[in-house]
């Protein structure tokens, strides 16, 4: 997304106009949090969205034994080859993939305003699925999905895989399965470059504080606050649209993220290091193995040819500048 022009007055002062774009974003973001973003045609039952509602209806979900005692919860599922599984077989009868996106992170999921396409590294993978599973790389329905619906969407069935900057941890992999990591990242503080907040530290105390719900940053602030008065919103940008107005004093986002919204408001910056690691995954319904085996599948095709490899390129093209020094993706782990 590009910045608009005008002026944006906030109590850090009319520096910020550059960003009107954002907060145009996050207010659409606000009102229509789960917009259609790119309608496709029905499924072969004749009904639009759904992914896989009737064959889940009747179960609720089912938690794998490994998450019971997790310790390391990266590892999925090793690629198989061979017949397609009823979930694979889906999608293909279907004729499109419907994939749970976010439209409004600059860098990894947004609407580009030169030609009005969903642009980013997440769905550059997401589109990297669909040619591998129906020969396509456009047989994509993305679906806009807030933070705190990822995990709904796919235990209804509203989406076959979500790919939104989300963290592979021990609580959700109670709850969905994932592909093995494609990217780390970390929690980290996005302040103003005036602000005396230092980093994730006591710099905090009597501080508002706004981060998504149901995002890692939500359970670290549970866990230790630091004294500040928490917000939480249910998409991240939210969090950066009440920065920029001044209702909070910082927000507590994966790093990788907030690098894109530094870039885009000269005014805000990352402070302190990163306090957590985040590696994210593609997210899938617990029952759809053969589709996480899939997706690992096209992730080895996907990090494969070093420096050539489609992987680089994509982190080349929308992440090296705001995160430099990366030299490859997370080496994959598997459980089988």
């Amino acid at each position: 997304m590009t910045r608009g022009g005008g002026a944006l007055t906030t109590r850090y002062g009319a520096r910020r106009g550059a960003v009107v774009w954002a907060v145009t974003a996050a207010v659409c973001a606000l009102t229509a949090a789960a917009a259609l973003l790119v309608p496709g045609p029905a499924g072969a039952d004749g009904r639009r969205g759904g992914a896989h509602r009737a064959d889940r209806a009747a179960a609720g979900p089912r938690v794998p034994e490994a998450a019971a005692k997790c310790q390391d919860p990266e590892a999925s599922l090793r690629p198989a080859g061979g017949t397609d599984g009823p979930a694979v077989q889906r999608i293909k009868n279907r004729g499109r993939l419907i994939a749970g996106v976010d439209q409004n992170s600059f860098r990894w999921g947004y609407r580009d305003p030169a030609n009005g396409r969903l642009s980013g590294f997440d769905i550059d993978l997401v589109r990297a699925v669909a040619k591998a599973v129906l020969g396509d790389a456009d047989k994509v329905t993305f679906l806009a999905i807030p933070t705190n619906q990822r995990i709904p969407a796919l235990e209804k069935g509203k989406v076959d895989i979500i790919a939104r900057t989300m963290t592979i941890n021990c609580d959700r992999i109670k709850q969905v399965a994932f592909s093995t990591a494609y990217f780390e990242a970390g929690q980290q503080v996005l302040a103003p470059k005036d602000s005396p907040i230092k980093a994730f530290d006591d710099t905090l105390k009597g501080k508002k504080v706004c981060t998504a719900k149901g995002s890692t940053g939500e359970s670290e602030l549970t866990n230790e606050s630091h004294g500040a008065q928490v917000l939480t919103v249910p998409n991240q940008l939210d969090c950066l649209v009440r920065l920029q107005l001044g209702r909070v004093d910082a927000v507590i986002t994966d790093n990788a993220l907030a690098a894109g919204q530094a870039a885009q408001d000269p005014s805000l910056r990352l402070v302190g290091k990163p306090f957590t690691t985040e590696p994210y995954g593609v997210a899938m319904n617990l029952r759809d193995s053969d589709l996480v085996r899939r997706v690992n599948e096209v992730l080895e095709e996907y990090r494969r040819g070093g420096t050539a490899s489609a992987w680089m390129r994509a982190y080349e093209k929308w992440l090296a500048h705001e995160l430099p020094g990366i030299t490859g993706p997370p080496v994959p782990k598997y459980k089988d």
